[in-house]
């Protein structure tokens, strides 16, 4: 049973501090896999209650919103839980995001306050990082914040069918929801030490990466260095990973360029894998290389992952698993209805309200949340199947909603950010499946009556206006884009 009164932050780190102090607690790695940072759980704790009076000393109050724009660095985990530890609510963001993008997702939160390199927006608060550093050079606070369970920890941002990025906000709740999770997919302890290879303003990293790790007390593995897929077995073998944590779409460039020694998997128990469908090939290919088991799993933003394979669920290749232990997961009707369907029908994939790793529900967007409802079930857009053996069969979306490399992207967004272009009468964008286990996003464009528009400008075009993960990688020009008798776009047609 949830108790009244939580806060994640000292769920996740007081315990931890006091029974464990000189343990690790983070590993971050920047150049040679070699020669990485070490902070103890103590020295997290003390730096996370440093930074939580320092944010207070500020003037912020209660559940005010502090935007995070920073590199995969120990001050953005240090920085978002120190923010739900003084009872603020982080709001991670991408780094890779422009100026524009930040700033509107600053003004759709209502920020009080934004913290990293390269300040946007017209909050009352901009904290460089100089900043940052005086942050953690205050006096701690004396204690967390008397949150109560259901009361707003962070929020991430997640594009939906709209073309503005919705704000999924979690209560402090959810830390206690993730255990499920940790159980039956990722079988974690606090003998474990835990590389995900995320972004930290991703919900799968913070929650895979960092809060189930600190959770249990086992320690967390952070890369921040250049792009560079070649340096993961690197980064295994020198932190002694035991668990590591991607989307399929490493695995699959992991395969393709990295030579891969068996003796740097020496320590992994199992590798996991979420944020996109994982390709029968893939899994295959992964466990001859590498000796690892690769087990997936299935969730969303609003509620992270809850089916699954793992120690105890044997992989079917194909399916993401069954539903993890203790969790009420569905398939209902299409149209209306919360009777679920039997094996074998193909329906929307709910999952029950009374869960408690479900979000509280999207910032200032009551229409949308209401469509997320439908008696005491959450349906979040999913297709998907049961099969006689309790297996979850996923068949994309009932929406639009594109999934590259694991991101999901709106295509709205993207088209309102490129229908501007010069030269451009109309534009619409699809996911294409180039391989079984590649996807990009293709830009379908009309030129204008003479117009010469070339795809080099319009992919020029969408380096100002987008981050990298939403960005076309081909543009096909058309001389009409597909709609219905009563003119709304067919993406599908496409």
């Amino acid at each position: 049973m949830t108790p009244p009164r939580l806060n994640l932050a000292r769920v996740c780190l007081q315990h931890q501090a006091q029974a464990t102090p000189d343990k690790v607690a983070l590993i971050v790695v920047t150049g040679d896999p070699a020669v990485a940072e070490r902070l103890t759980f103590a020295q997290i704790e003390l730096a996370v209650r440093r930074v939580a009076a320092g944010l207070l000393a500020l003037g912020l109050q209660p559940q005010d919103r502090v935007l995070l724009r920073l590199a995969n660095t120990a001050d953005y985990a240090l920085l978002f839980f120190g923010a739900i530890a003084a009872g603020l609510v982080p709001v991670p963001v991408s780094a890779q995001l422009t100026d524009a993008e930040a700033a509107t997702l600053a003004d759709d939160a209502g920020a009080a306050a934004i913290v990293g390199a390269g300040i946007v927006g017209s909050m009352a608060l901009a904290l460089d990082l100089a900043a940052i550093a005086r942050l953690k050079q205050a006096q701690p606070l004396a204690d967390y914040a008397n949150t109560a369970a259901e009361d707003p920890a962070y929020m991430i941002y997640t594009s939906g069918t709209g073309s503005r990025p919705k704000g999924v906000v979690h209560a402090h709740r959810v830390v206690l929801g993730r255990a499920p999770m940790r159980r039956d997919w990722q079988a974690i302890g606090p003998d474990d030490v835990m590389l995900h290879a995320g972004a930290f303003n991703w919900s799968y990293t913070l929650g895979v990466g960092l809060l189930d790790p600190w959770a249990v007390g086992a320690t967390a593995v952070l890369y921040g260095g250049p792009k560079d897929v070649t340096v993961w077995p690197r980064i295994i073998r020198a932190s002694g990973a035991t668990l590591f944590a991607a989307v399929p779409a490493l695995y699959r460039q992991m395969l393709k360029y990295c030579v891969l020694d068996r003796a740097d998997f020496a320590d992994l128990r199992h590798c996991l894998a979420a944020g996109e469908a994982l390709s029968p090939a893939i899994h295959a290919d992964w466990l001859a290389a590498t000796g690892c088991p690769l087990y997936e799993a299935l969730g969303m933003s609003e509620c992270s992952t809850f089916v699954s394979s793992g120690p105890t669920v044997p992989v079917r290749p194909g399916s993401a698993g069954r539903p993890q232990t203790g969790r009420q997961v569905a398939v209902l009707p299409l149209d209306s209805g919360t009777d679920p369907l039997p094996h074998g029908q193909i329906g929307l994939l709910a999952i029950h309200r009374s869960e408690p790793g479900l979000m509280l529900g999207y910032w200032h967007r009551p229409a949308e949340d209401a469509a997320t409802r439908r008696g005491d079930w959450f349906i979040g857009g999913d297709l998907a199947a049961f099969d006689a053996d309790g297996y979850l069969w996923h068949h994309g979306r009932a929406d639009d909603v594109m999934n590259p490399g694991g991101y999901r992207v709106s295509p709205a967004e993207v088209e309102a950010a490129l229908v501007d272009c010069p030269g451009v009468a109309e534009l619409a964008v699809r996911q294409v499946q180039v391989r079984p286990d590649v996807a990009i996003i293709v830009a379908y464009a009309v030129r204008l009556p003479g117009s010469n528009v070339s795809e080099t400008d319009i992919l020029r075009h969408a380096e100002h206006r987008l981050a990298a993960y939403k960005r076309p990688r081909q543009v096909q020009f058309v001389d009409a884009l597909p709609r219905s008798a009563n003119g709304k776009l067919l993406r599908r047609a496409l």
